[in-house]
């Protein structure tokens, strides 16, 4: 007897995307039927790319991809895994601080969505270290970040850390 249809959602603030998060979003399309790469959009805080510009980069990391689409999502993720028959919160771990910070949202998930289960993948030990915060700080002070993200995101941040203009709202 064939299963339901799976539908997962990545979430994060993807600023800016990185192979890492690639590598995850892979891993999860090749265990569901459909993964939703979701870009959370806060206004309260400050971001370097705007919601746009995150969405529009993952939309093209994506592109090749099968069984991926790209979505944001404002307010609490399980109101928009209730609204999108979202399955599963797939969440990529690169150390036990990670799981450390992940389990208590996965508990108050559990209780606001029933049903919709968080799965933790563990990252590929050569993405172990990289995080968007890293890779932007390194790219601050000019070295080349294209062993961590795609070509085109290095050519944004390059961009955007040399323009002056460094800090934009969602």
């Amino acid at each position: 007897m064939p299963h339901p249809p799976t539908r997962a959602v990545c979430p994060g603030s993807f600023d800016p995307v990185t192979l890492g998060h690639l590598d995850v979003v892979r891993r999860a399309a090749a265990l569901f039927d459909e993964v939703v790469v979701a870009v959370g959009v806060n206004p309260s805080k400050s971001r370097l790319f705007s919601a746009e510009e995150r969405l529009s980069m993952l939309e093209r990391a994506c592109a090749g991809i099968e069984r991926v689409r790209v979505a944001s999502f404002t307010g609490l993720l399980t109101t928009f895994c209730t609204e999108n028959d979202v399955h599963a919160i797939v969440k990529g771990l690169r150390a036990g601080t990670d799981f450390d910070y992940e389990l208590p949202m996965a508990h108050m998930n559990a209780t606001l969505a029933p049903g919709v289960e968080t799965v933790y993948l563990p990252t590929s030990a050569g993405w172990s270290f990289v995080s968007s915060s890293l890779v932007k700080e390194v790219a601050g002070f000019g070295a080349d970040v294209t062993r961590f993200v795609p070509d085109f995101v290095a050519e944004a941040l390059r961009a955007r850390l040399t323009s002056g203009d460094a800090a934009t709202g969602d």
